[in-house]
């Protein structure tokens, strides 16, 4: 039997300039008040179906590789949503488009779970900054519930 060793980048080849390595987490939390309205937003209505909620930057130059959602206190039942991206500046690239739920699709958000990226989407490095956008599905919310999502990535750079 032989052994066959790969060669090139990517194959138990340190990245970046630490012993550690430059995988990072990158975490959002959203919680809302008991009628149903995110908490530390500039909204004080409550979510509807079809509402996208900007959970925060997503850094140019990372590759993203996986995502997890924890559902900690559930939103209202039969609430699901998609998780994805959108440019900043609103442009979307050709290479790279935008993707309303590249992280994940119909996720059930009214019960408490841990999820995990389920989609078959391959992994991208973002050619320039965008935001990760939380689109509600199926019904609006109106109670407390609590969010915590975490993107997993390298830092590579923008090529």
């Amino acid at each position: 039997m032989a052994t066959i060793n790969m060669k090139g980048a990517g194959n138990g080849v340190q990245l970046g300039n630490t012993p550690w390595g430059n995988f990072s987490a990158l975490r959002y939390v959203v919680k809302t008040s008991a009628t149903g309205a995110v908490i530390n937003s500039d909204s004080l209505a409550a979510i509807a179906a079809n509402d996208v909620v900007n959970l925060g930057h997503l850094p140019a130059g990372f590759r993203y590789l996986d995502s997890f959602v924890n559902v900690i206190d559930g939103m209202t039942a039969t609430v699901t949503g998609d998780l994805g991206f959108a440019y900043k500046d609103g442009v979307d690239d050709a290479a790279v488009p935008q993707d309303a739920d590249y992280f994940g699709a119909g996720l059930a958000l009214a019960t408490a779970a841990r999820l995990r990226n389920a989609t078959v989407n391959p992994s991208i490095v973002l050619p320039k900054d965008a935001n990760l956008m939380l689109t509600v599905k199926t019904a609006g919310n109106n109670q407390v519930s609590e969010i915590e999502v975490v993107i997993f990535g390298i830092a590579e750079g923008v090529k």
